[in-house]
């Protein structure tokens, strides 16, 4: 767990001091996202509606097309990964300590004005505990996630807010399977960037 947060570190810290990336306002083809975030929610079903989620992540995307689509739907599409080295879980039999990394998010960032970027997305990845989430089954986890978000634009860095459903389960791992959903409000502070 201590060398995930030092590689964390170390790409985060390199990744905004790359001196050979040009700082852009918003999403443009060819060009990357940086970011950190963090988030935080409640369990939505049953026997999990208890328990308290915050996490905190780095992320890294590529954004691939130019503007596509017909009208209000258009807009850019962006894959990226995130590293998440702080995932805590409040639970009824204490606090679970975790780490994640999510190595697909499919983002769809729509054509807007200069100062507002609305986005959609879908992502997943795993989650590694040092006890069982939920209690009594295991220590491995996957996520699955839907967002809806806004990013807003300035002339280097920009600014993000989403809601974010996210489905926390061991996919039969082990039994039983009981899952937690979640609601979670996210933050995030970072900027778009392009290859000189």
């Amino acid at each position: 767990m201590t060398r995930l947060l030092l590689v964390s570190a170390i790409l985060f810290c390199g990744a905004f001091a790359a001196p050979c990336a040009l700082a852009q306002a918003g999403p443009q083809s060819g060009g990357n996202e940086l970011q950190v975030w963090t988030g935080g929610g409640r369990g939505l079903n049953g026997s999990t509606s208890d328990t308290g989620v915050w996490n905190l992540g780095v992320r890294y995307g590529w954004v691939l097309t130019d503007p596509v689509g017909p009208g209000f739907l258009r807009g850019r599409f962006e894959y990226a990964v995130d590293v998440v080295p702080v995932f805590l879980l409040t639970q009824q039999n204490g606090t679970a300590y975790g780490i994640g990394l999510n190595p697909f998010a499919l983002k769809w960032n729509f054509a807007a004005s200069r100062k507002i970027t609305p986005y959609a997305e879908i992502g997943g990845g795993t989650l590694f505990t040092n006890t069982d989430v939920p209690p009594g089954t295991s220590r491995v986890n996957f996520t699955t996630s839907g967002a809806v978000g806004v990013h807003f634009l300035r002339s280097k860095y920009n600014w993000s807010s989403e809601v974010r459903y996210m489905h926390i389960s061991n996919a039969g791992l082990a039994t039983p399977n009981p899952g937690i959903n979640t609601i979670q409000v996210r933050l995030g502070f970072g900027r778009f960037s392009r290859e000189k």
